[in-house]
């Protein structure tokens, strides 16, 4: 049994680190790409360039993943898989964390100091209690967060390398938040699962940048599909919305691995609910992006001038109270 379950691990770090060397070799050579074309402008703007792409890459990757590597790994059970061991001091640590977040409700604070103080099994009921009803809603908030960033930058990019990247660290960058707030990350096995995920989601990303979407349309639609004004804002928007859909699934896979559940416990079931739930979501980050959306536009094809009056307009009006 342990064999097995010893195989299945290398399994799944083996496929890890091929997806996590295919990125490599993309982003290399996408940096170097656009290296040798300003070469031609001066030696000096290549070097630069590179030097500001391996501050970005620092910054928005290895900084993200040494973050989540780095912290200890626990998953909080529930209360129902009594098979479990219960390790007390990681239990004492999280909640400790978890005291320090302001935005704690004052019964929760209350309810997690007494069960520090009680036994073991009480801790845990607390715990489970302040994961599900507090810290499960936060990070319902930064998974949407994210999405939307996702919808945004892809829908506007009309590139499918920078799609691809754009994922990728906004993938990242959730995961590595979702990490922070709980003050722990998933095993390694299931961030091996996480990093195919995400870098499929990248991949796919980049595929949907070059696919013509109205030949997926019945004809009656992809008439006015093929309109010159309208093509491009449809098949950009359909692009937003799918990588937002992968991206909310990526999220609610996380906290899955993060809030290990008994009845959860097979992947089928893992993938069915996170499935289920993206979609539940998605239309309220669609809705907040489609408000969002023609701001940011209009704000690109606004003069400067138009922009300096703007902030100037509050600043006199303080001036006068």
């Amino acid at each position: 049994m342990t064999t097995k379950k010893d195989s299945t691990k290398v399994f799944w770090y083996a496929i890890a680190i091929g997806f996590i060397l295919l990125f490599i070799l993309m982003l290399l050579s996408s940096v170097l790409d656009v290296g040798e074309r300003l070469r031609s402008i001066h030696p000096y703007v290549e070097y630069g360039f590179y030097g500001l792409s391996f501050l970005l890459v620092y910054f928005l990757i290895l900084r993200p993943v040494h973050i989540i590597l780095f912290s200890p790994a626990f998953s909080v059970e529930t209360t129902l898989d009594e098979s479990k061991v219960i390790n007390h001091g990681v239990h004492k640590r999280v909640a400790k964390r978890l005291l320090q977040d302001d935005t704690l409700k004052e019964e929760d604070v209350v309810r997690l100091q007494d069960a520090l103080k009680s036994n073991p099994e009480d801790l845990k009921l607390a715990l489970n209690h302040v994961f599900n009803n507090h810290v499960k809603r936060k990070m319902n908030q930064v998974i949407k967060k994210n999405a939307k960033s996702v919808m945004i930058s892809t829908a506007i990019s009309q590139s499918g390398r920078a799609d691809f990247i754009a994922v990728v660290v906004i993938n990242l960058k959730m995961i590595k938040e979702l990490v922070v707030m709980c003050g722990f990350r998933p095993s390694f096995k299931h961030l091996s699962k996480l990093t195919i995920n995400v870098i499929s989601t990248a991949l796919i990303a980049e595929g949907l940048e070059n696919m013509d979407l109205s030949e997926l349309m019945p004809s009656s639609i992809s008439s006015f599909t093929d309109n010159p004004i309208v093509k491009p804002f449809i098949s950009s928007t359909a692009q937003g919305i799918s990588n937002a859909m992968l991206t909310l699934r990526i999220g609610i896979v996380t906290r899955k691995y993060l809030f290990s559940d008994a009845k959860e416990i097979t992947k089928e079931k893992i993938r069915h609910t996170a499935f289920l739930e993206a979609a539940g979501m998605l239309p309220s980050v669609v809705g907040d992006v489609m408000m969002i959306l023609p701001k940011r536009i209009a704000s690109l094809f606004k003069k400067p001038e138009k922009k300096a009056k703007e902030e100037e307009v509050p600043q006199i009006e303080e001036m006068t109270t």
